[in-house]
């Protein structure tokens, strides 16, 4: 009897799905697809950059084809299963199978000094992006990665840098960024019992995780833009997680219910509830990557990141940040004595950019064309 075990679908342990589903042996099976490279992705999280991670997986599949790829991530869910044969989570049953496997290529896209660590000892013809080097500190494995890196460890070179995020990423992989978009598996569109369609819907993204205070625009400041929002002739919804739940529910009440608020939900809901919206403003969060992923139009607030960082967003809307220059590069909270950048970012402001975004077919990244100020560090 013929076996492949080389195949795509082939399992070893359960039949493969072409059997199940059809009954084919190997011998003159249709659906053989040989593997001839391993390919494994560590990508562990935070979710957001999980899913922003993904566009590089075109040019991976256009230039391997005929490859298996294996990702280890914190976010399997996030992971597209149309692209990945093998989407694996951090546990030690996986890593003793990622352990006996020998690769053709390990891209590691964490410094996260236990990923490194996996990745030190990952055997694999060629690695990329980071390892753990001889004091237990994580660096980069390839040339390509030292700029990343660079960024990494420096506040000043971080802020000097104009490359955008996908440019960096594709650059650790040997690739050249062409806009490639994100990948994401839709799930199937789910019914939301009073989600009110008669209008065009914006959804205000109105977190940013219970870390990231620094981030946090006010309550009454989505109030009024809601307000306004809701007076230019569209239905406005509030998205959040559990960490907003508060929040929404107060800026729901304040707003007399103008800001329709159903709750928070898993991740499939989620996804399903961002994609009824029709433009979307958020901060730099888990919102703002599905977005993204969804294409839908985007107003994205930003203060305490390179904006350099978001390129062009991929034509989709604009970024947005505060008329005085934030000071708390990279933290979690503010530590600016003088003032709190955000409350310097104006509802007027915010409101015109979503009435930009709105009445174009392709939005702009105006941080350069508005002279919205650099970010300093203390």
């Amino acid at each position: 009897m013929i076996i492949h075990q080389d195949c795509r679908y082939f399992r070893g342990d359960i039949p493969c799905a072409p059997n199940k589903r059809e009954g084919v042996h190997c011998d003159g099976c249709p659906y053989y697809d040989p593997i001839q490279e391993n390919i494994l992705i560590i990508k562990l999280g935070a979710a957001g950059d999980v899913l922003r991670t993904t566009p590089l997986l075109s040019p991976i599949r256009r230039d391997h084809p005929n490859a298996r790829i294996w990702w280890l991530t914190h976010s399997p869910d996030l992971v597209p299963g149309s692209q990945v044969d093998r989407i694996m989570t951090w546990k030690s049953e996986n890593l003793e199978i990622l352990h006996a496997i020998q690769f053709d290529w390990l891209l590691n896209l964490d410094k996260d000094h236990y990923a490194c660590a996996l990745a030190s000892r990952i055997r694999a013809k060629k690695k990329s992006g980071f390892t753990l080097g001889t004091f237990g500190e994580a660096g980069p494995v390839n040339d390509e990665a030292k700029a990343k890196f660079l960024t990494g460890i420096f506040d000043d070179v971080s802020l000097a840098n104009r490359k955008d995020f996908w440019t960096e990423l594709f650059e650790i992989a040997g690739y050249q960024y062409a806009d490639e978009e994100y990948i994401l598996d839709v799930p199937d569109r789910e019914d939301f019992p009073g989600l009110d369609h008669s209008r065009p819907i914006v959804g205000l993204n109105t977190g940013a995780g219970a870390r990231w205070t620094s981030r946090l625009w006010s309550i009454e400041q989505w109030v009024e833009l809601a307000n306004r929002i809701h007076a230019s002739g569209k239905n406005v919804l509030l998205l959040g997680g559990p960490d907003e739940d508060a929040r929404n529910r107060d800026i729901h009440h304040r707003t007399n219910g103008i800001a329709q608020y159903l709750g928070y939900f898993n991740l499939a809901q989620f996804i399903s509830l961002v994609d009824q919206c029709d433009l979307v403003v958020t901060g730099v969060t888990m919102g703002m990557h599905l977005a993204l992923a969804l294409r839908k139009k985007i107003v994205l607030i930003n203060n305490i990141f390179n904006p350099y960082e978001f390129g062009n967003l991929y034509g989709l809307g604009e970024l947005v940040q505060p008329d005085s220059p934030c000071k708390c590069f990279f933290r979690g909270q503010c530590i600016n004595p003088d003032y709190f950048c955000l409350d310097r970012l104006p509802v007027e402001k915010m409101f015109a950019a979503v009435e930009r975004v709105w009445t174009t077919d392709r939005g702009k990244h105006y941080q350069e064309a508005l002279g919205v100020p650099e970010m300093i560090t203390v």
